[in-house]
């Protein structure tokens, strides 16, 4: 497979953003390449965004945020995403929302697995992509590295051959600079992105330097490592013996999930290396490592793996 996608007017491209802004920081270039070469443009939003109590509190001046003011700041932020895709030349009918919970997409993995890799797969049956492009698993923010284990497993699901870019937002790519994808670097759609990323008002009041730098940065993709298939996953984690008190283990496959505290976890030992055994014949796996612990710290500690030896980019990329 070549490294760069070809875009032309027979691309169908599928942005899965895990939050309002995602789909503009990550790619407000190739949506516009895209359309401007006579593809197509989809974009796949899972979250409202509606968990962000900080800016809300500052633009609302309030101190308590409760379930009314969390869906009034979700509606919000949808509108929000509509202006900037209007920004970017896609309309209304190619937003397909979710309208799941900030923070709650690995929830939605491990409680609704068939019904959340149902709904994703019905999009993608219903736009039909031939290059979708997804956070990349190593992405420090829970919601990201689960959208793109949701993303993948309903490709296999929908049987899809669509090439898959990844996108990273919190934290650093696997690949050397050298082997990312950098499909354009147009100055003047790069102001378009910039007005894009504005219409996420919400996001400006606390935000704007370091959402603007991400904006100004040229958009770069990497390609997913292929997941295991069955066989037995190195686990990239070495928990020490009181961690291994607290924390999970969470098995995502075309079957379902599988959660086990760490002593019960079907776990083989190979020196000082962990090795879990996968099940066969249900398309790729992921697997899991938390502690499920509440915590304001939103990035993951420990996050996904599906290849060996190390999961992609684990330390996230300082703010602004």
């Amino acid at each position: 497979m070549p490294r760069h996608p070809t875009i032309d007017g027979s691309t169908r491209l599928l942005v899965v953003a895990p939050h309002p802004d995602d789909e503009s920081l990550a790619a407000g270039l190739l949506i516009q390449r895209t359309l401007a070469a006579g593809g197509r443009v989809d974009v796949l939003l899972l979250t409202d965004g509606d968990d962000n109590p900080w800016p809300q509190r500052w633009l609302e001046r309030r101190i308590v945020v409760d379930a009314r003011a969390r869906a009034r700041w979700g509606a919000r932020r949808r509108q929000e995403v509509a202006s900037a895709l209007a920004r970017l030349g896609v309309g209304p009918d190619h937003l397909h929302a979710m309208g799941w919970h900030d923070m709650q997409v690995t929830t939605e993995l491990r409680e609704r697995h068939a019904t959340s890799v149902a709904a994703v797969r019905r999009v993608i049956e219903r736009t039909r992509p031939n290059l979708v492009v997804m956070p990349d698993l190593g992405d420090a923010h829970p919601d990201h590295s689960s959208a793109h284990v949701l993303a993948r497993l309903a490709l296999s699901a929908a049987g899809s051959l669509a090439d898959v870019l990844t996108y990273m937002v919190h934290g650093t790519e696997r690949s050397p600079a050298d082997e990312l994808v950098v499909p354009d670097a147009d100055p003047q759609r790069q102001a378009v992105k910039r007005a894009a990323v504005l219409e996420h008002h919400t996001q400006m009041a606390l935000s704007r330097k370091r959402m603007l730098g991400i904006a100004s940065r040229p958009e770069r993709f990497d390609r997913p490592s292929p997941p295991p298939v069955g066989g037995v996953l190195r686990l990239p984690w070495r928990p020490g013996p009181l961690a291994r008190r607290r924390v999970r283990l969470i098995l995502a496959d075309g079957q379902g999930v599988a959660i086990w505290p760490w002593a019960r976890a079907p776990l083989q030992r190979s020196g000082d290396a962990w090795l879990l055994p996968l099940r066969d014949g249900n398309g790729p796996t992921f697997v899991k490592l938390t502690a499920d612990l509440s915590t304001p710290w939103i990035y993951d500690r420990y996050g996904w793996a599906g290849q060996e030896p190390d999961p992609a980019g684990l330390v996230a990329r300082p703010a602004g």
